[in-house]
């Protein structure tokens, strides 16, 4: 009898303990970037092995029967913390009650495009889902703005949520990060998990500054600046740069589509930092907002920093010595998302 009563008190005290689920909505998810992400969320690699998900997959009405062959999929990988997948072409329903919100649906760049009527096209989007965060999504939401211009479709999707928090919307700028991770690892033969404290800085675009004047490197337990494990400041200053700046396009004309499976990764890099935290004494990118910073970078623009983060609250890195060489490139990135800014709040106020 006693065993019976104990064998029921630990059942019920398991029921009891299991964790809520969250729900996380991914946009754009009938496309490529989310075929490789959903597993990955769903299985426990983003939020916690002990972590229920409730996953809610958007996208336009025409991609819904698309969505309808991603949901069999998730439902036949049988993932025991996946306790529900809604499809939806609603904001309504998409954005009811969320925790975390993936934004990666955007208005891709067609041929002949002016960069203008794209930041047209995605001031729309985004304004109608800055919206329904405000309108239905929870305040403590964390937002994460894939879809590009990301930087300045992340600024909007803010100033169309005003009551959520700036400091809960971010931009990705850690596929950026990890590019740049892994070219000084191949540089130095070791595994990319060896190098660390690299930075991006500005836009998730060509102008983005990958720096690695305080970047670390460990070479068979030792710990190296990467500019003295590499021994080759031309490359540092050049072929890395670039490289790492036209990496997408490189991608593009290799596999005739864009960065998918890197993209996925960077995603869950970069949110399971938000909700778990960086590592003691070093630091990750992430665009967010300027404000306060002391790099003397315009206040009103999301921009990839060096973060840190504690508690899911992030905080830039302050007080790192730039050179004038590292100056001029941040300088050059932060006006052209000065212009993407100023483009995009015009036709915002329309």
């Amino acid at each position: 009898m006693l065993t019976l009563l104990t064998s029921m008190y630990l059942v019920v005290r398991a029921v009891s303990t299991q964790a809520e689920p969250i729900r996380v909505l991914v946009t754009g998810a009938a496309g490529q970037i989310a075929y490789s992400l959903l597993f990955s969320i769903a299985k426990g690699d983003v939020f916690g092995k002990d972590q229920p998900i409730i996953l809610i997959l958007l996208d336009i009405s025409p991609m819904l029967p698309v969505l309808d062959g991603v949901v069999m999929e998730l439902q036949d990988c049988a993932l025991p913390l996946l306790r529900e997948v809604i499809p939806t072409d609603k904001v309504e329903v998409a954005f009811k009650d969320i925790d975390a919100a993936i934004l990666v649906g955007s208005m891709p760049r067609k041929e002949g495009m002016e960069r203008k009527d794209l930041l047209k096209a995605n001031v729309a989007i985004f304004k109608t889902q800055g919206a329904a965060l405000n309108k239905y999504a929870k305040k403590t939401v964390k937002v994460l703005v894939v879809g590009n211009p990301a930087n300045t479709n992340c600024l909007i999707a803010s100033k169309s949520a005003p009551s959520i928090p700036k400091e809960n919307f971010s931009c990705l700028t850690r596929l950026d990060h990890n590019r740049a991770c892994s070219q000084v690892a191949i540089r130095c033969g070791v595994s990319s998990d060896n190098v660390k404290n690299v930075i991006i800085w500005g836009n998730h675009s060509s102008t983005q500054y990958p720096d690695v004047y305080h970047a670390k490197v460990n070479l068979s337990g030792t710990e190296k600046a990467v500019y003295d494990a590499v021994k080759d400041d031309a490359w540092l200053r050049g072929d890395f740069i670039s490289t790492v700046q036209q990496r997408g396009a490189a991608v593009i004309r290799a596999r005739k589509l864009s960065s998918a499976m890197s993209a996925a990764k960077a995603i869950c890099d970069h949110m399971r930092d938000i909700w778990f935290g960086t590592k003691e004494g070093e630091f990750i990118s992430m665009g967010v907002f300027a404000a306060g910073n002391s790099y003397s970078i315009p206040e009103d623009l999301i921009y990839s920093f060096p973060v840190q983060i504690k508690n899911k609250t992030w905080k830039i890195v302050d007080g790192l010595p730039i050179n004038d060489f590292s100056r001029a490139k941040m300088d050059a990135t932060a006006a052209e998302l000065v212009e993407e800014r100023d483009t995009a709040l015009d036709f915002l106020s329309q």
